[in-house]
This record gives structure tokens, C-alpha cells and sequence, in this order.
């Protein structure tokens, strides 16, 4: 896993700001906004978890993941439901480094990991792969289950394994993952192409052709702006927060929030602290310098590079962050966008520790209440809940249905220069 090393360490590093038990009143508003309204979360990353700390295993899910404390995970069944998640984009995620037929066949890997994840908890899990069942399965007090690919390398430079992926239930793809690609610049990489080249704007238009979301979290401000431009379907950010609260590359700039009317999209806000936080971002980036430093030192000691690690948190401790930050952007991105433009995607179990009190999926409502503190009506919570996913993916749909008659996309991608 991206982060897995270190999660259960920091974990148990995190600052302890208590969290106040949510008033019964604002409870009961936020039960009945959320058992009308699903409240849909962008992006969950427990299939690259499970994959690389438990062999692939989805056992013990339903009865809690404190089985497994070496890798203390975010996610369970009994957590979702105490969470009132409604629907769940599970990321299936391979590292941004792998192309190819290799990149193909690990995809698949991880969408297995999703359907046994499914099969196994029917009670509790079910396939969606429109904004209809979204609605239906909820109905049913189940969390309504999609797929979502993060890394346009993982189609391995093919359409065909682009639509098959649809086939099997990928209803979005991020266009890059933490490195730029054949065809689109990543935002924490190099830039070659200045946005997109010839061939992503292709794959941009047969994923509204399928219907598939353009997903543009983790691209650069470039890649935003051509995918907008080239997108006949709202796009989304699954998992992305407001560049102008904490201007950190992973975030959204002002100025592609305030494209998002004209497009339809959705910043779907996550809660990754070294994101929303200037002070976590340095304090990471100096962690960072300072186990290089060590490395550099203790060339053939692992362990001393660890104790040094350790010292150094000791002294150095982690800048706290709770939930008012997390809604700081959330409320930056409706400021700026409108409040039909926001949403929730959490990135639980893809990072290695949380704002304080924002330990699992169990605690979204926690979120709404401090919206809810801040003055927010049940018109626009439920916009943030699930609302404007829904409406995207619908228009989404009806986009692809105006294109039924285009034949697919058969472009190839040009040879590395």
C-alpha cells in the first residue's frame, strides 16, 4: 500500500482532540437528510489495502477489522452503516509507475477484490452502475457499490481495455495518479504535454461515449482545463480539496472551481491532512527531508533509520487538524463553485492517518454536523450528500445515450518519442 508502512504508528501518533458527541437533535436532521438523500463518498481504497496487507482476503469485514490490528484498517461493514453511507466508488489503484499489459492484468486484480468484496456481504453490499440503482439500493439499506479506476495507465494505453473496464462496472477513471502520463500531465510530476495530448482528449470523449466519469483528481491544473473543454459530461474530483484554502498540487485552483457551473462537475472533498492543511504539508515535507537524511547516514541499518524517525516525530509532533478544516474547504468549494458543485470523497484506507475524529467512515456525520453548525440548510446537504453525484452520473448517462450511434474509439497510442 501507498501508505501502509507507517499507518499504525502514526495512528497512534495522532494529537487527541476530543470529539463532542453530536447533539440528538442535529443527529435526527442528519438521519433524515442521509435516509432520503444517499450520501455517495467518492473514493475508499480498502482494495489496495486488503490486497497489500492481507493477501488479498476480504474475510472478517462484517465483524470488525480490530482483528487485524498490524494494519489497522478504516473500513468495515458494521462502520459503513454507523457512517449512514449510502454509496461507495471503491478505487481499485495500482501504482502509477506500472504500464503496459502488466498494468491491465492488476487492474483486474483489484476489481476481483471488489466483486468478492460484494459477494460477500449481500446484506450488506450491492452492484451499482447507475444513478438509478444508487437510489434503489439505498432504499433497501444497503450501500450501493461502483468501481472506480485510479490511473489512466491502467487502461495500458488501450480503448479496448477502457470499455472492457466499463463492462465491469468502472464508472469513473482518474486520468493520472501521481505521475504524469503517456498522454496527461499529473499534478506532482513533470508536465509534457501541457494538459492533454491528442490521444487523452480521445480518451476523454469514449468515456462519455460509455458514460464513464472523467475523474480529475491528481491531474494538473492543465489537465483540468483540457478535460473540461474536451468533456461533452460533467467531470468530477473524487477525491480533491480547494486550492484556495491550502494550495497544495493535489488540490482544485479558484480558477477550475469557477468552470464547474458552465460543466456541471463536482469536487468531491477529501480529508487527507497533509492536503488541507499547510502546516501538515510541511511538517510531511520535513519529516521526508529528515528520513533522507537519515538514509543517508545509516546506509545499512534499517533499524536506525526508524529509531531516528521515531526521535524525530518525538520531537517534532504533527500539526493538529479536526473536522472544522476538512469543512473549511468543503465550504470554499460551495463559495466559489455553488453548492451544486460539492461533495464528499473521503480517501479512507489510502492514507496513513486522519484529522481527529475522522478515524473511519463510521464518523461522516460528523462532517454534517459541523456544516449543520455552520448554518447549512437540508436543500444543500443533500446537494454535498449524494445529490450532485447523482446528477452528474445521470447526465453523465443521458450524454452517452445522445452518443449511441458514435462508433468506439479505435486510436492508438503513439511510441514513446
Amino acid at each position: 500500500m501507498r501508505t501502509s508502512v507507517l499507518i499504525a504508528a502514526l495512528l497512534l501518533a495522532a494529537p487527541a482532540l476530543a470529539q463532542q458527541p453530536i447533539d440528538p437533535r442535529v443527529k435526527a436532521r442528519i438521519d433524515r437528510i442521509l435516509k432520503k438523500t444517499p450520501l455517495i463518498d467518492g473514493h475508499n481504497d480498502i482494495a489496495e489495502a486488503l490486497q497489500e496487507n492481507y493477501n488479498f482476503s476480504v474475510a472478517n469485514l462484517g465483524s470488525g477489522t480490530d482483528k487485524w490490528p498490524e494494519h489497522p484498517l478504516m473500513t468495515d461493514m458494521a462502520r459503513l452503516h454507523a457512517g449512514r453511507v449510502g454509496g461507495q466508488f471503491w478505487s481499485v489503484y495500482i501504482d502509477g509507475t506500472i504500464t503496459g499489459d502488466e498494468a491491465i492484468r492488476r487492474t483486474i486484480e483489484q476489481i476481483d477484490i471488489v466483486d468478492r468484496m460484494i459477494a460477500a456481504y449481500p446484506n450488506d453490499l450491492e452492484r451499482a452502475l447507475t444513478a438509478d440503482d444508487i437510489v434503489r439500493i439505498h432504499r433497501k439499506g444497503k450501500v450501493a457499490s461502483l468501481i472506480g479506476i485510479e490511473g489512466g495507465r491502467q487502461i495500458g494505453g488501450s480503448m479496448a481495455a477502457l470499455r472492457q473496464f466499463y463492462r465491469l462496472g468502472a464508472r469513473y477513471m482518474t486520468l493520472t495518479h501521481n505521475q504524469t502520463t503517456e498522454w496527461a500531465d499529473s499534478a506532482t510530476d513533470e508536465p509534457r504535454y501541457d494538459g492533454l495530448s491528442p490521444f487523452g482528449v480521445t480518451v476523454v470523449r469514449e468515456m462519455n461515449r460509455l458514460g464513464m466519469l472523467v475523474d480529475l483528481s491528481h491531474v494538473a491544473p492543465a489537465t483540468m482545463r483540457d478535460a473540461i473543454e474536451a468533456s461533452r459530461a460533467p467531470v468530477i474530483f473524487s477525491h480533491s480539496s480547494a486550492g484556495g484554502v491550502t494550495p497544495h498540487p493535489r488540490n482544485v485552483p479558484d480558477e477550475v472551481l469557477t468552470l464547474l457551473p458552465a460543466n456541471g462537475g463536482v469536487v468531491m472533498v477529501n480529508i487527507v491532512p497533509g492536503f488541507i492543511s499547510q502546516e501538515v504539508w510541511t511538517w510531511s515535507a520535513n519529516r521526508n527531508g529528515e528520513e533522507a537524511r537519515l538514509k543517508a547516514i545509516h546506509r545499512a541499518s534499517n533499524a536506525a533509520v526508524e529509531a531516528g524517525l521515531k526521535a524525530w516525530e518525538a520531537a517534532h509532533p504533527r500539526p493538529a487538524t479536526d473536522v472544522r478544516i476538512v469543512a473549511d474547504h468543503i465550504e470554499h468549494v460551495a463559495r466559489v463553485a455553488g453548492h451544486d458543485h460539492v461533495g464528499l470523497g473521503g480517501d479512507f484506507d489510502g492514507i496513513p492517518y486522519t484529522p481527529a475524529g475522522l478515524e473511519g467512515v463510521e464518523t461522516y456525520p460528523v462532517i454534517f454536523a459541523e456544516l449543520i453548525r455552520r448554518g447549512w440548510s437540508d436543500s444543500d446537504l443533500a446537494k454535498f450528500a449524494g445529490g450532485n453525484l447523482l446528477r452528474v452520473m445521470r447526465r453523465a448517462e443521458a450524454v452517452a445515450a445522445s452518443m449511441k450511434d458514435v462508433p468506439p474509439a479505435m486510436d492508438k497510442l503513439p511510441p514513446a518519442p
